[in-house]
């Protein structure tokens, strides 16, 4: 496992959200961290059909652009009675014409799941996969994931995209009704850093 001793990192994402949480994490290790958006690179294409393959083509494609470290995801919420999907897909299920409507995605996901035949729970997964590429070709990778079940009516505005119908096992709300630094202490997204932390940040000399 190669350890991160770079003291700048590019975040391969165009969302500020992300960055600032990211950048919240590496400071404590002295890593300063600056967005692709913030570097004005494009946003590649995500050609593959799974989690590692999209987060790789983020992190070496901003690797490459920039001769930095970067660090790349690609989450999504995969469904037990529909096969494993969105997985992947999870955002492309909510683009319309006019951008992103999760409200529309999640009212399709469940009649999908009705119509599926599936009895309850209707267990479901979030996966969240980083990808920490070197401009030398070689990347780490990091998964986590966060079992629970889907529920309805939606419930809570907390978070964002499938958050107000995903029940996480062992709570009796959603992701949309929890607090979002609750929710980051034990989410998917929180699995994947923490084994990104351990390996590649602790011990590490900047």
């Amino acid at each position: 496992m190669r350890k991160l001793v770079a003291q700048k990192l590019v975040v391969a994402t165009h969302n500020h959200g992300k960055l600032e949480e990211i950048a919240a994490l590496l400071a404590p290790f002295g890593v300063e961290a600056v967005s692709a958006g913030q570097l004005g690179l494009p946003e590649p294409v995500e050609t593959e059909d799974n989690f590692i393959g999209n987060a790789r083509i983020k992190a070496h494609a901003a690797a490459k652009a920039t001769g930095l470290p970067a660090l790349a995801d690609d989450s999504g919420i995969s469904v037990d009675a529909l096969g494993g999907a969105p997985g992947v897909y999870t955002a492309d299920w909510a683009e319309t014409p006019d951008g992103r409507d999760f409200v529309m995605a999640m009212t399709d996901t469940w009649a999908r799941v009705q119509e599926s035949g599936a009895v309850a729970p209707f267990t479901a997964q979030f996966n969240c996969t980083l990808v920490l590429a070197w401009p030398d070709g070689h990347d780490e990778v990091f998964e986590g994931v966060m079992q629970g079940q889907l529920t309805w009516p939606m419930r809570g505005n907390q978070g964002h995209g499938y958050d107000p119908i995903f029940q996480p096992d062992g709570y009796d709300i959603t992701f949309g009704e929890m607090d979002r630094w609750e929710k980051n202490k034990i989410s998917h997204r929180a699995r994947a850093f923490e084994a990104f932390v351990r390996q590649c940040l602790e011990g590490a000399s900047t």
